[in-house]
């Protein structure tokens, strides 16, 4: 009895240690400072070596272009101006947009002082005319010498006059053709230079393509080979060059053609002969003359090339070849070249269709 008394009161005193050190350590634990939560660091990835793009050898219908800017123009039209120099415009009978015929009456100089001239020198040469007649007569009496000399004063004064008039109908200028006036460049009561341009006329009924190149630019072009036009607002449209410009000499005098502004500098007026023209296949409706347009000039075209991306040829010094992949890795093919364009490079020899090779 005793025995188990003393075993029950031992237990509940360990429990009564036991459940103290608890509450101690558990209030001892609570007056410590809080540690700082342990920074979760991020796995750190293995760096990854970067894989070389692959390309597929294909077939494509591969095309060499040149390419010019240039716009619209008439085959038939002319820049009008004046050939006598420093002439007040007195009167201009056209406007922009106006239709002409030919021979009408564009405008004319004022050169009533001209004609006031002429009027004077025709009344003197008709005194002149009544002393050769009177010389005439006494031709028998005269020195042969004395007489000839007065038949060339008489013939000199003569051609003054003719030459006059020449002067004086240069002032009146008149429609070559009949069309249309597209430009002007001057106004009633402006002081007129020779050989400036002072309207275009040209015949609206026959546009076609045009563009201004280079000599250089125009190497390996020649009369017949396709062409892409991209007219402003009216799409694109096929056609072949029609004719290439006629090359002159800047240090010519400007004869021969339809400026023939000699002096009058760099203000040369442009003609039909001076771009390469383009025979449309089609001209598109509601287009005008001057409207902008590009030319693509198909310099070779080849159906069914063999092709690959420029970023896949590769070359140490003479040496052009590829590196080529398949189930056995990579190796390097030396390859024969043809065409290059911006996108595509053409191969002749080393690849075929469906092969791949390593870009860089």
């Amino acid at each position: 009895m005793f025995t188990k008394w003393l075993t029950g009161s031992s237990f509940k005193t360990a429990a009564v240690v036991v459940l103290g050190a608890s509450l101690v350590f558990t209030s001892g634990c609570s007056l410590l400072p809080n540690e700082d939560n342990e920074e979760a660091l991020p796995a750190i990835a293995p760096p990854q070596i970067s894989k070389k793009p692959e390309y597929e050898v294909t077939t494509a219908t591969l095309e060499t272009k040149k390419t010019g800017i240039g716009k619209l123009i008439s085959l038939q039209e002319e820049t009008l101006y004046f050939t006598l120099d420093g002439k007040r415009l007195k009167e201009l009978h056209i406007k922009v947009g106006q239709k002409v015929t030919a021979g009408q009456v564009i405008g004319s100089l004022d050169v009533d002082d001209m004609k006031k001239q002429l009027r004077s020198d025709k009344l003197q040469f008709s005194r002149d005319e009544l002393q050769m007649k009177e010389t005439l007569r006494k031709k028998d009496e005269m020195d042969p010498v004395e007489f000839e000399l007065a038949k060339i004063t008489f013939e000199e004064k003569r051609q003054k006059l003719v030459e006059s008039q020449l002067e004086i109908d240069k002032a009146i200028l008149k429609a070559p053709f009949s069309g249309t006036v597209v430009s002007m460049n001057v106004m009633k009561g402006d002081l007129i230079k020779a050989y400036d341009p002072v309207c275009i006329i040209a015949d609206t009924g026959q546009l076609t393509a045009a563009a201004k190149m280079t000599a250089d630019e125009l190497q390996g072009i020649s009369v017949g080979m396709p062409v892409v036009v991209d007219i402003n607002g009216a799409g694109q449209v096929k056609g072949k060059i029609a004719q290439l410009p006629i090359q002159k000499d800047d240090g010519g005098n400007g004869e021969g053609g339809g400026g023939g502004n000699g002096g009058a500098g760099g203000n040369k007026p442009e003609r039909p002969e001076d771009f390469l023209t383009v025979k449309l296949d089609k001209m598109p409706a509601g287009v005008t003359r001057g409207t902008p347009l590009s030319i693509s000039i198909i310099m070779d075209r080849k159906e069914n090339a063999i092709v690959i991306p420029p970023s896949a040829l590769r070359s140490i010094g003479s040496r052009t070849y590829v590196q080529v992949i398949d189930e056995n890795g990579k190796r390097e093919v030396d390859v024969e070249v043809g065409q290059q364009t911006a996108t595509q490079v053409e191969i002749l020899k080393g690849l075929t269709p469906g092969q791949k090779v390593v870009g860089r």
